[in-house]
This record gives structure tokens, C-alpha cells and sequence, in this order.
């Protein structure tokens, strides 16, 4: 469940923050580090930071940032105040998630099978402050962000993505421009100035309260046991395989935009999925080869052993399983060669 940290004290009640999300996936940290140094000192709005980091890996991604820009940079902690001038850095293996005025982390499912997820935070910094949330998508591959990017346009906020002939990986930001319809694409040398006038234009309002679909994705993110065990899932079933837990995947159209999330709550874009399903089915070909090769291997030293004791029928029968299951493991190789684009030596080349 969502890690929760100590309460600060409440304060008099004013104006929301605004706020500024950031998704960076493949080539991100040198995309970041530029976006750090471009940022002014008195930027008015609290900056909240998802790179898809591996879950079991020690991030120094805050002193890194540090070093490149004039703002604080920390890993966020459960229950903080968002506030302006500091930027928030997603631990490894945690959603940062904005909930009213604060920032939450969670264990919840993955999206796009990463914790943390671009689309989790976009999502529910679009349901907590509406038209007060800019979304900045960065490099990356694939299209994490893109269901993020349509929530924050729905909600009334603004889209900014690197421009993707810039991006060292350009899927990303291309990824979310599609989806959202909108996005002005920038070199991050002038975003800084891009996101100040914005930040100055907004409104202390907030706009219509946020769809029942997105309140539901954003509460399974924050593992909300009432979201969960709701009966009406998001979407229609689909007829496709979660790639994580094998459950029913439901589908979700967000205008142009198709994605799928299963019962549990894990999340999945198109691109995503075909490329999580990829990795699958590649496993399960290196699976059947070995099996097949094992096969091989054990009709050979059973027509081995026929052949010492005489069993001349038996051995050239076990010879004849080998001799089949070669050719069935030689179709799989070049089945796995076709798919990966690699030369896979058979046994003894």
C-alpha cells in the first residue's frame, strides 16, 4: 500500500500550487540534466520527476540534477507538501503520486511494466489540480506518458515534449503528442522560459471535477482496497492476457488513444504491450528449444544404450525421436533467429 511519512503542520489555505510533471525514460538523465539547467531559480510551481529507473537499483538521480540546476532536488517522501521551487524525484520501485496538496508514494501495480510509471503521476496530478499541471514528456522509447499526457489535456492543463528530433529516443514525446492531439515540442534549452510564462498564466480555479475512470485508475495505483475490489471495472474486456499476472486485460479508449489495464491494476499502452508480449513469447521459444534440445540429447543416450544391449528396433526408433525432435528445435532456432535478428548456433557449430 501507499508508504505513508509523517504530516506536516496545515497552513492557511491559499491558491493550489501549480504543478510541473516530468516523464523521461531511455536517454533521459542527460534530457533531465539539460531541463535542470534551464529552469529559473524563482520558478513559481513544485516540479515532480519519473525516470524509469530498474526497481532494485540505487538512484543518484537528485544529486545529479543538483549539480545541473539552481532548485532543490530530492527524492520525494510520503506526505509532503508540494511546494514551489522544489522538484521531487520518484524513489526507485515507488509511483510518486500527487494527492491534494501533497505527494504520495505507492507499491501499486506497474504501468507499462515500470514503478515508477510516467502515466501514474501525469494522471494523478491531472485529477488533483485540473488546469494547474503542465506535463513535460522527454526522451524515451516506446509510449509510457501518452495516457498520462491525454488526462492532463482533458483536465484543462498544458502539454509541453522535447522536441523529438532532439531526443536521443524520440517515441516518447511523438508518443504523447499523438494521443493528447496537442503538445508544443521544444528544445529543452527553452523550455525553462516556455514553462515560467505558462506557470504565470494559470489561474487560482480548478476546473470540473475529474471523470469517475480517472479517480478509479488513480486510486488502483494507490492500491485503495474500494478501487480494487469495485465490480465495475475501467473499459470492456479486451480478450488479451495480462503479461504480468495472466489475468483478463479490460480495453480503454481515451479518444484516439487505446490502452488496457487488468483487474489488479496493472497497465498496459498499446506499444507496450506488444513489446512485453514480444519478451514473452521469445522466453517461451528459448524454453521449447531447450526442451527440445534435452529431448535430443536423452533419445541419443537411450539408442546408445539399445545399441550395447542388441535392442536393434529400440535404438533405431530412439534414433528416429532424435532425428525429429533436431528438426523440431532447428524450425524453433531459426523461429527465434527471425524474431531477434541474431545467428543462434546450433549445438557443436
Amino acid at each position: 500500500m501507499r508508504d505513508r511519512g509523517p504530516v506536516t503542520p496545515s497552513s492557511p489555505p491559499g491558491p493550489p500550487v501549480a504543478v510541473i510533471v516530468v516523464g523521461a525514460s531511455a536517454g533521459g538523465v542527460e534530457a533531465l540534466r539539460d531541463f535542470m539547467s534551464v529552469l529559473p531559480v524563482d520558478l513559481p510551481a513544485c516540479v515532480l520527476v519519473v525516470l524509469h529507473l530498474p526497481r532494485d537499483a540505487p538512484s543518484a538521480l537528485p544529486s545529479i540534477l543538483t549539480r545541473a540546476g539552481q532548485l532543490p532536488v530530492r527524492h520525494a517522501t510520503a506526505g509532503e507538501r508540494l511546494e514551489p521551487g522544489v522538484v521531487l524525484v520518484a524513489p526507485p520501485d515507488h509511483h510518486l503520486i500527487v494527492v491534494d496538496d501533497r505527494a504520495e508514494l505507492s507499491h501499486g501495480p506497474q504501468e507499462n511494466g515500470h514503478r515508477p510509471a510516467i502515466d501514474v503521476l501525469f494522471r494523478s496530478a491531472a485529477r488533483a489540480r485540473d488546469s494547474r499541471v503542465i506535463g513535460v514528456v522527454m526522451s524515451g522509447s516506446l509510449d509510457d506518458g501518452a495516457a498520462g499526457a491525454v488526462a492532463i489535456v482533458r483536465q484543462g492543463g498544458r502539454l509541453l515534449v522535447q522536441d523529438p528530433d532532439e531526443a536521443l529516443y524520440g517515441s516518447m514525446p511523438l508518443a504523447a503528442t499523438r494521443a493528447a492531439g496537442t503538445g508544443n515540442q521544444v528544445p529543452v534549452r527553452k523550455m525553462g522560459e516556455v514553462l515560467a510564462a505558462w506557470v504565470a498564466e494559470m489561474s487560482g480555479g480548478t476546473g470540473d471535477d475529474p471523470p469517475a475512470e480517472m479517480e478509479q485508475e488513480t486510486q488502483m495505483a494507490d492500491l485503495d482496497p474500494g478501487a480494487l475490489h469495485d465490480p465495475d471495472r475501467p473499459g470492456t474486456p479486451a480478450g488479451f492476457g495480462c503479461p504480468d499476472c495472466a489475468g483478463a486485460l479490460y480495453q480503454i479508449d481515451d479518444g484516439p488513444l487505446r490502452r488496457y489495464r487488468c483487474r489488479v491494476g496493472h497497465a498496459w499502452s498499446p506499444e507496450s504491450l506488444l513489446a512485453q508480449q514480444s519478451i514473452a513469447m521469445e522466453s517461451a521459444l528459448w524454453m521449447a528449444l531447450r526442451a527440445l534440445e534435452e529431448k535430443a540429447a536423452l533419445n541419443d543416450d537411450l539408442g546408445r544404450r539399445a545399441w550395447a544391449h542388441g535392442h536393434d528396433r529400440t535404438a533405431t526408433r530412439f534414433e528416429e525421436s532424435a532425428e525429429e525432435t533436431r528438426h523440431a528445435a532447428e524450425l524453433v532456432r531459426r523461429l527465434i533467429e527471425r524474431m531477434t535478428g541474431e545467428h543462434t548456433p546450433a549445438p557443436g557449430a
